[in-house]
Protein backbone atom coordinates (compact mmCIF):
# COMPACT_ATOMS: atom_id res chain seq x y z
CA UNK A 1 0.00 0.00 0.00
CA UNK A 2 1.74 3.24 -1.08
CA UNK A 3 1.41 6.44 0.96
CA UNK A 4 -1.00 8.91 -0.02
CA UNK A 5 -1.31 12.66 -0.51
CA UNK A 6 -0.25 14.58 2.51
CA UNK A 7 -2.80 16.09 4.93
CA UNK A 8 -2.98 19.45 6.27
CA UNK A 9 -2.30 19.06 10.53
CA UNK A 10 -2.29 15.92 12.88
CA UNK A 11 -0.57 15.59 16.41
CA UNK A 12 0.09 13.19 18.99
CA UNK A 13 0.31 12.19 22.82
CA UNK A 14 3.01 11.75 24.35
CA UNK A 15 3.27 8.49 26.23
CA UNK A 16 5.08 6.84 28.96
CA UNK A 17 8.71 8.45 28.56
CA UNK A 18 6.93 11.93 29.04
CA UNK A 19 3.34 13.77 29.44
CA UNK A 20 2.53 16.44 26.69
CA UNK A 21 1.74 16.50 23.16
CA UNK A 22 2.65 17.34 19.54
CA UNK A 23 0.62 19.60 17.11
CA UNK A 24 1.63 19.72 13.59
CA UNK A 25 0.77 21.74 10.31
CA UNK A 26 2.00 20.91 6.96
CA UNK A 27 2.07 23.08 4.13
CA UNK A 28 2.84 22.68 0.63
CA UNK A 29 6.13 24.48 -0.52
CA UNK A 30 6.76 24.50 -4.23
CA UNK A 31 7.77 21.06 -5.24
CA UNK A 32 8.25 19.59 -1.43
CA UNK A 33 6.77 20.82 2.41
CA UNK A 34 6.91 22.86 5.22
CA UNK A 35 6.07 21.64 8.47
CA UNK A 36 5.52 23.85 11.47
CA UNK A 37 4.65 22.55 14.93
CA UNK A 38 5.70 22.41 18.59
CA UNK A 39 5.78 19.73 20.61
CA UNK A 40 5.40 20.40 24.67
CA UNK A 41 5.32 17.78 27.58
CA UNK A 42 7.05 17.50 31.65
CA UNK A 43 9.77 14.92 31.75
CA UNK A 44 11.51 13.96 34.95
CA UNK A 45 9.39 16.37 36.75
CA UNK A 46 10.46 19.41 34.41
CA UNK A 47 8.85 21.29 31.41
CA UNK A 48 10.23 21.88 28.17
CA UNK A 49 8.59 23.22 24.52
CA UNK A 50 10.12 23.47 21.10
CA UNK A 51 8.88 24.93 18.39
CA UNK A 52 9.97 24.44 15.33
CA UNK A 53 9.56 24.78 11.36
CA UNK A 54 11.38 21.83 9.01
CA UNK A 55 11.38 22.46 5.21
CA UNK A 56 11.69 19.24 3.00
CA UNK A 57 12.35 18.89 -0.98
CA UNK A 58 9.98 16.59 -3.47
CA UNK A 59 11.85 13.80 -1.93
CA UNK A 60 11.36 14.38 1.47
CA UNK A 61 14.98 15.07 2.23
CA UNK A 62 15.07 17.59 5.27
CA UNK A 63 16.61 20.99 3.65
CA UNK A 64 16.54 23.18 6.74
CA UNK A 65 14.81 23.33 10.39
CA UNK A 66 14.86 26.13 12.66
CA UNK A 67 13.80 25.14 15.94
CA UNK A 68 13.35 27.70 19.49
CA UNK A 69 13.62 25.87 22.82
CA UNK A 70 12.39 25.86 26.40
CA UNK A 71 13.49 25.01 29.25
CA UNK A 72 14.09 25.24 33.20
CA UNK A 73 17.64 26.30 31.57
CA UNK A 74 16.27 29.06 29.61
CA UNK A 75 15.59 29.50 26.06
CA UNK A 76 17.85 28.21 22.92
CA UNK A 77 17.57 28.72 19.13
CA UNK A 78 19.44 26.30 16.21
CA UNK A 79 19.58 26.77 13.03
CA UNK A 80 20.04 23.94 10.36
CA UNK A 81 20.92 23.95 6.84
CA UNK A 82 21.45 21.31 4.27
CA UNK A 83 22.27 20.42 0.83
CA UNK A 84 19.88 17.36 0.06
CA UNK A 85 23.32 15.57 -0.72
CA UNK A 86 23.99 14.97 3.50
CA UNK A 87 26.26 18.10 3.75
CA UNK A 88 24.95 19.96 6.72
CA UNK A 89 25.65 23.37 8.79
CA UNK A 90 24.72 24.36 12.44
CA UNK A 91 24.12 27.71 12.92
CA UNK A 92 26.19 28.23 9.46
CA UNK A 93 29.49 26.30 10.69
CA UNK A 94 30.06 23.43 8.30
CA UNK A 95 29.12 19.68 10.57
CA UNK A 96 31.04 17.09 8.94
CA UNK A 97 30.11 14.70 11.93
CA UNK A 98 26.72 14.79 10.64
CA UNK A 99 27.70 13.64 6.51
CA UNK A 100 25.94 11.14 5.28
CA UNK A 101 21.95 12.29 6.73
CA UNK A 102 19.34 13.15 4.70
CA UNK A 103 16.54 12.95 7.35
CA UNK A 104 16.09 15.55 10.46
CA UNK A 105 14.97 13.85 13.67
CA UNK A 106 13.73 15.85 16.90
CA UNK A 107 13.65 13.93 20.31
CA UNK A 108 10.95 15.51 21.14
CA UNK A 109 8.28 14.69 17.92
CA UNK A 110 6.49 11.44 16.74
CA UNK A 111 6.33 13.22 13.02
CA UNK A 112 10.29 13.17 12.35
CA UNK A 113 9.81 9.45 11.97
CA UNK A 114 7.63 10.02 8.81
CA UNK A 115 10.47 11.27 6.78
CA UNK A 116 12.64 8.75 6.44
CA UNK A 117 10.02 6.42 5.84
CA UNK A 118 8.64 8.42 3.16
CA UNK A 119 11.96 9.09 1.67
CA UNK A 120 13.06 5.40 1.41
CA UNK A 121 9.69 4.04 0.03
CA UNK A 122 10.53 0.31 1.16
CA UNK A 123 9.02 -2.64 0.09
CA UNK A 124 8.05 -5.02 1.83
CA UNK A 125 10.66 -6.99 3.81
CA UNK A 126 13.30 -4.15 3.01
CA UNK A 127 15.45 -2.33 5.04
CA UNK A 128 17.49 0.42 5.29
CA UNK A 129 20.24 2.65 7.33
CA UNK A 130 19.18 6.01 7.82
CA UNK A 131 21.38 8.10 9.89
CA UNK A 132 19.49 11.55 11.28
CA UNK A 133 20.36 15.04 12.35
CA UNK A 134 18.98 14.38 16.12
CA UNK A 135 18.11 17.37 18.34
CA UNK A 136 17.79 16.84 21.85
CA UNK A 137 14.63 18.50 23.59
CA UNK A 138 15.93 20.00 26.56
CA UNK A 139 18.84 21.98 25.32
CA UNK A 140 18.38 21.37 21.11
CA UNK A 141 21.69 19.96 21.42
CA UNK A 142 22.29 18.43 18.10
CA UNK A 143 24.51 15.02 17.04
CA UNK A 144 23.89 12.08 14.52
CA UNK A 145 21.85 9.50 15.08
CA UNK A 146 22.11 6.39 13.56
CA UNK A 147 18.75 4.86 12.58
CA UNK A 148 17.66 1.41 11.11
CA UNK A 149 13.79 0.84 9.54
CA UNK A 150 12.51 -2.33 7.93
CA UNK A 151 9.21 -2.52 6.36
CA UNK A 152 6.88 -5.68 7.78
CA UNK A 153 3.83 -5.39 5.98
CA UNK A 154 0.68 -3.34 5.64
CA UNK A 155 -1.42 -3.27 8.49
CA UNK A 156 -5.27 -2.45 8.66
CA UNK A 157 -4.61 1.50 8.48
CA UNK A 158 -1.34 1.52 7.04
CA UNK A 159 2.42 0.45 6.63
CA UNK A 160 4.21 -1.32 9.65
CA UNK A 161 8.00 -0.56 10.60
CA UNK A 162 10.63 -2.31 12.84
CA UNK A 163 12.19 0.81 13.88
CA UNK A 164 15.71 0.49 15.94
CA UNK A 165 17.70 3.11 17.37
CA UNK A 166 20.93 1.25 18.70
CA UNK A 167 22.81 4.12 20.78
CA UNK A 168 20.06 3.81 22.95
CA UNK A 169 19.64 0.17 22.56
CA UNK A 170 15.85 1.11 21.65
CA UNK A 171 14.07 -1.34 18.70
CA UNK A 172 9.56 -0.87 18.37
CA UNK A 173 7.53 -1.70 16.12
CA UNK A 174 5.78 1.37 14.34
CA UNK A 175 2.95 1.89 12.81
CA UNK A 176 1.57 4.43 9.95
CA UNK A 177 -1.33 5.85 8.58
CA UNK A 178 -2.39 5.56 4.31
CA UNK A 179 -0.69 9.48 4.85
CA UNK A 180 2.81 8.17 6.06
CA UNK A 181 2.37 9.21 9.81
CA UNK A 182 3.00 7.53 12.50
CA UNK A 183 0.16 6.61 14.19
CA UNK A 184 1.48 4.44 17.49
CA UNK A 185 5.14 4.23 18.64
CA UNK A 186 5.28 2.52 21.62
CA UNK A 187 6.43 4.13 24.76
CA UNK A 188 6.65 7.96 23.21
CA UNK A 189 3.38 8.35 21.62
CA UNK A 190 0.23 7.78 20.25
CA UNK A 191 -1.74 9.63 17.14
CA UNK A 192 -4.73 12.38 18.96
CA UNK A 193 -5.39 13.66 15.74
Amino acid sequence: MPFGARIVSAAWQHRDARAGFEVVFLHADGAGCRVEGATTAVEDGKPWSVRYSISLDSGWRARSARLVGWSTGGMREVGLEGDGAGRWWIDGQTAPELDGCLDVDLESSALTNAFPVRRLGLGTGERAEAPAVYVRATDLAVERLEQRYARLDDGAHGQRYAYAAPRFAFECELSYDAHGLVLDYPGIAVRAA
